[in-house]
């Protein structure tokens, strides 16, 4: 039997990142997290730091989506906002990997959306703001004066994109498998997750 493809959406600073990678180390697969950016970056031919943008991005609004549309000499696909066509492609890549590859961890990217039918373990990994505004100045190299800010803006552009092309509340702990506060450890959340995993596995 397949086992599911492990989805991590996480807070800003929360590490789940990290967590990510050792769940991947300890089980012995690959971990997908800006790999996924990268390649879209270049299909689509943007540069990373476009796509990285566009990615976490409030889509344009529906007024000039309308605008665009009503020119005859644009395609539907030139009409589409950038974020959208993003998320088009990164959907498209993380199913090819889906198809060559049996299991493995997908950090954001609303990983449990655009798995939804081949199936995925979810996870949610969130933090206090104290500790999230640590690690970004200690580990992530953030101005501890810009750190709040920094964390706040992030995590409403990550809760837009997951919302808008979800149609579900990245905050409803109720659409994951597990919910982890990463104050535990990094070590202790991977061997949680890893631990759930198989007990997920073996009903």
């Amino acid at each position: 039997m397949k086992k599911p493809i492990i989805t991590i959406e996480r807070t800003y600073g929360s590490g789940g990142s990290a967590i990510g990678r050792l769940v991947a180390e300890k089980l012995g697969i690959n971990c997908y997290n800006r790999q996924i950016l990268d390649m879209t970056a270049e299909r689509c031919g943007f540069d990373k730091e476009q796509i990285e943008s566009a990615e976490e991005t409030v889509p344009t609004s529906f007024l000039y989506s309308l605008l665009m549309t009503a020119n005859p000499s644009r395609t539907l696909e030139d009409n589409l906002p950038l974020s959208d066509k993003v998320f088009i492609m990164e959907s498209k890549i993380i199913n090819e990997i889906a198809e060559k590859e049996d299991n493995f961890v997908l950090v954001g990217r609303c990983g449990s959306y655009v798995l939804e039918e081949k199936g995925c373990f979810s996870v949610f990994i969130y933090a206090p703001q104290e500790a999230r505004i640590k690690r970004a100045v200690e580990e992530y190299g953030i101005k501890e004066s810009k750190a709040e800010n920094f964390m706040k803006k992030t995590d409403k552009r990550r809760e837009t994109f997951f919302n808008v092309n979800t149609g579900k509340n990245w905050l409803d702990k109720d659409i994951y498998c597990l919910c982890l506060n990463s104050e535990l450890g990094d070590e202790l959340c991977a061997e949680l997750i890893v631990k759930a995993y198989n007990e997920y596995n073996s009903k």
